[in-house]
């Protein structure tokens, strides 16, 4: 969401921002997920930079690599249609995955492509694989396959709606150690989440 947050930023009333637009510091805490896609003189989508988590997570250097290459076959014909659809037509792809290690375990992951404009030159796309859980071996057991599990294209005019689709965010509980909601504290105290209130202030 940070990343397309951005770059809905830069693009202001555009389709999408210009390449050269794009400022590496200004989304560095993003970089180590982030990636850029060319299409090259076959129409392929190749990884034109990936960001160090994202090769940690494959157990390689993507750069240079085929995006289809990362994907089960029977998914690759349509993933390459939504590589195409946001270099050629500029629409902002969000897709849900599984990765597949070496030895044979599974994580959910997210990707997100976002189109940029290259100024006469081949079309590029940004875009950042986050991982949904972390487990312990990530990193250190190379992700060898990606398995399709759904896509959105999405209209980027209209944010609101994909801003509703997104998940629910876990709410903190309202009280701690094992308290209740409310729960009366010494004096005239309630605890509400960290905070401790207090009754009293202004009475008419």
């Amino acid at each position: 969401m940070a990343l397309f947050l951005y770059w809905n930023r830069l693009r202001g009333s555009r389709a999408a921002p210009r390449r050269m637009e794009i400022e590496p510091a200004e989304i560095k805490a993003l970089l180590a997920d982030t990636f850029i896609l060319e299409q090259d003189a076959r129409r392929r989508a190749v990884f034109r930079l990936a960001g160090t988590r994202i090769c940690s997570s494959y157990g390689k250097e993507l750069k240079g690599h085929s995006f289809a290459s990362l994907w089960a076959e029977n998914d690759q014909k349509v993933l390459g249609r939504l590589v195409e659809s946001a270099l050629d037509d500029q629409s902002v792809v969000a897709v849900n995955f599984e990765g597949v290690s070496r030895e044979g375990r599974s994580n959910p992951f997210e990707l997100v492509i976002l189109p940029l404009d290259g100024g006469g030159e081949r079309p590029h796309a940004l875009g950042t694989i986050l991982p949904a859980a972390k487990p312990y071996w990530l990193g250190a057991d190379p992700i060898l396959q990606n398995h399709l599990e759904g896509f959105r294209v999405i209209d980027p005019d209209r944010e609101p709606v994909m801003l509703r689709s997104r998940p629910k965010v876990a709410v903190p509980p309202l009280f701690e150690d094992g308290g209740a909601p409310g729960e009366a504290l010494a004096g005239n105290g309630r605890r509400i989440r960290h905070l401790v209130v207090f009754d009293g202030g202004r009475r008419e």
